[in-house]
C-alpha cells in the first residue's frame, strides 16, 4: 500500500490553470481536550449572563440601590437640620439613614450571596467565579475561597475576574484582584486560554 503523507492535503483540479493540480494545506481540527474547553467556556458565559439578569437577582440590587439613594437623602437633610440648628432633627434623620443604610447592605449581601453560590456550582473547588459582584464583594468572595483553598492544601487556585465586556468595556474586578495578590504577596499569572481568568499560586 502507497504511504500516507506526513501532512494533510486535500487535492484540487485548478481548471484556470494547464490541468496540473494544486493542493491546500488543511489545519488539523481542535483535540477534544481544546473543544471540551471552549465549549464549557460558553457555557458558562451563558449561564453567568442568565444569573445576571435573574429577576430575584435584579430586585435585590435594585431595592439596595433605592435603599441607598434613601441613605444619602437623609444625611443631606440631616446635615443643612444640623445647620439650622435643629440637632435633634439632624440625629434622626441621621438614624434613618443609617436604617437605610444596614437595609442596603443586607439586600446587596443577599444578592451577592446568590450570585455567587449560582455561578459556581459545577465548578471545582480550586475554580471560582467572581462575576456579578461589586468589587468589595469580588475581594471579601476570593479572600474566602483563598482561605478555603489553603486548609485544602491546593497549590493554587483560579480566580475568574472577566475582562470588563459587560461592565461598559472598563474591567474594574480584574485590576482590584491584581492589586490585592500583590500586597498578599502571593504570585500570579493571566491564564493563557481565557484573559478573563487569573492563576493564584498558594505555595
Amino acid at each position: 500500500m502507497p504511504r500516507r503523507p506526513s501532512l494533510l492535503h486535500v487535492l484540487r483540479q485548478d481548471h484556470h490553470d494547464t490541468g496540473r493540480p494544486t493542493f491546500e494545506t488543511q489545519d488539523p481540527p481542535p483535540s477534544p481536550d481544546r473543544q471540551q474547553f471552549q465549549h464549557d467556556r460558553t457555557r458558562s458565559k451563558d449561564q453567568n449572563q442568565l444569573n445576571k439578569h435573574n429577576k430575584y437577582y435584579m430586585s435585590l440590587r435594585e431595592r439596595a440601590k433605592q435603599e441607598g439613594d434613601k441613605m444619602d437623602k437623609c444625611f443631606q437633610r440631616s446635615d443643612k437640620a444640623c445647620k439650622r440648628g435643629e440637632s435633634v432633627r439632624g440625629q434622626k434623620l441621621r438614624e434613618k439613614g443609617n436604617q437605610h443604610g444596614c437595609t442596603r447592605d443586607a439586600l446587596n449581601a443577599e444578592a451577592s450571596a446568590w450570585i455567587f453560590r449560582k455561578n459556581n456550582l459545577k465548578n471545582k473547588p480550586g475554580k471560582v467565579d467572581l462575576h456579578g459582584l461589586s468589587v468589595k464583594e469580588a475581594i471579601s468572595y476570593s479572600d474566602k475561597a483563598i482561605k478555603k483553598a489553603r486548609q485544602r492544601g491546593d497549590s493554587q487556585i483560579r480566580l475568574i475576574v472577566g475582562k470588563g465586556l459587560h461592565s461598559d468595556g472598563q474591567a474594574r474586578i480584574k485590576p482590584a484582584i491584581e492589586k490585592k495578590m500583590r500586597q498578599y504577596n502571593l504570585p500570579f499569572e493571566v491564564d493563557p486560554q481565557n484573559a478573563g481568568v487569573l492563576i493564584v499560586q498558594l505555595d
